[in-house]
């Protein structure tokens, strides 16, 4: 009797569950996954850098700490810097990465983001799987080409949250939370 309970609660279990599972279909390889996960943060990133009053760009919690257009300008050098200098896929001409988070201004912020994510899109867009394969050096150490990719989503991620702190702070709420 114990055993015919047992079975007929994972059976109900596993009924319920099932349409949850199959409604998720997995990405198909890196790049898929990779891309679904970094225009998730892309659009965030965006999205809060349009929401952010131009008078809060030069706000920083602390002396010391860097701004919200700092950390936004750092995010943007990054997505040129990475392909750069571990994939060796130069910057789009006028693209001087090495001087961008001296720059400031939600203007230039706007102006310079969705650039340099459309960027980070296209170099993985020109990549072949064995490029992605190849050992390339990512703070001198070898790697796979792909890690340069998840180095970029997860540094990305990592100031979206320090923005979305910021903005907060500043009581402003992200737009998808609204």
């Amino acid at each position: 009797m114990r055993t015919l309970c047992l079975f007929t609660l994972v059976l109900m279990a596993s009924l319920a569950l099932a349409p949850v599972a199959s409604a998720q279909k997995p990405p198909a390889d890196m790049r898929e996954g990779f891309l679904i996960r970094y225009n998730y943060m892309a659009y965030r990133l965006a999205a809060l850098a349009e929401a952010i009053p131009e008078d809060k760009f030069a706000w920083s919690p602390g002396e010391g700490v860097m701004t919200v257009e700092h950390v936004f300008m750092h995010i943007i050098r990054y997505n040129y810097l990475y392909p750069a200098t571990s994939l060796g896929v130069d910057a789009p001409e006028g693209i001087d990465y090495e001087n961008l988070e001296s720059l400031t201004g939600k203007d230039t912020v706007l102006g310079h983001l969705k650039p340099s994510l459309d960027h980070v899109r296209a170099v993985l867009a020109e990549m072949s799987e064995e490029d992605l394969s190849e050992i390339v050096v990512l703070y001198g150490r070898d790697t796979e080409a792909w890690n340069v990719f998840l180095q970029l989503q997860t540094h990305m991620g990592e100031h979206l949250g320090q923005l979305i702190a910021y903005a907060r702070m500043n009581q402003v709420v992200p737009p998808w939370s609204q």
